[in-house]
């Protein structure tokens, strides 16, 4: 059965393709590298994130506060199901979720003019030298870890996954003579 019939049927299995697993696999770590140190840096400073927040201008001042906290909280736990391969799929399509609306506020706070840090991975608020290439700089790197969510919600299955759905075995596959 070729790649290409597996999905057709459901069976979207990397291990058809021993690349596939290992592309996901590098897919898996670097977003729960990214959520992780992402999250830990707004932590570790409550104050300037609720800056950050607030300087996108774009939620109520009493949605604020609660924002800047859950973002972290969120991001943290994205970082360790993924970390742990901890229901692959879902935590990719959430991941996708979050980066498309990062990358949203990024667009609208350019649009609208504002010279801001995007805050992602700490700092945020004000910053005089942001400019166009500073936004696209930021929309190009959540494209690029997008990509790698919508692989990884594509192909969830990898090694070292704790969830048995999201396992798979790194296998070399033997060419058919």
């Amino acid at each position: 059965m070729t790649v290409e019939e597996e999905l057709i049927n459901g069976n979207n299995s990397p291990a058809v393709r021993p690349w596939v697993t290992a592309l996901s696999l590098i897919a898996r770590l670097v977003l729960a590298g990214v959520w992780i140190v992402s999250g830990a840096t707004k932590v570790g400073d409550h104050l300037q994130t609720v800056v950050a927040v607030k300087a996108y201008a774009v939620v109520p001042e009493v949605m604020v506060e609660p924002i800047a906290y859950m973002l972290p909280t969120l991001e943290i736990l994205l970082g360790v199901f993924l970390l742990l391969g901890i229901k692959n799929r879902w935590m990719a399509i959430a991941s996708a979720l979050v980066f498309t609306l990062f990358i949203i506020m990024i667009i609208q706070a350019w649009a609208r003019g504002f010279q801001i840090d995007c805050g992602c991975f700490g700092g945020g608020g004000y910053d005089p030298t942001a400019n166009a290439i500073t936004y696209l700089t930021e929309i190009a790197r959540d494209l690029i870890f997008m990509v790698f969510a919508v692989w990884l919600a594509c192909f969830p299955k990898t090694p070292l996954a704790l969830d048995p759905s999201s396992r798979a075995v790194l296998t070399v596959r033997k060419k058919d003579n």
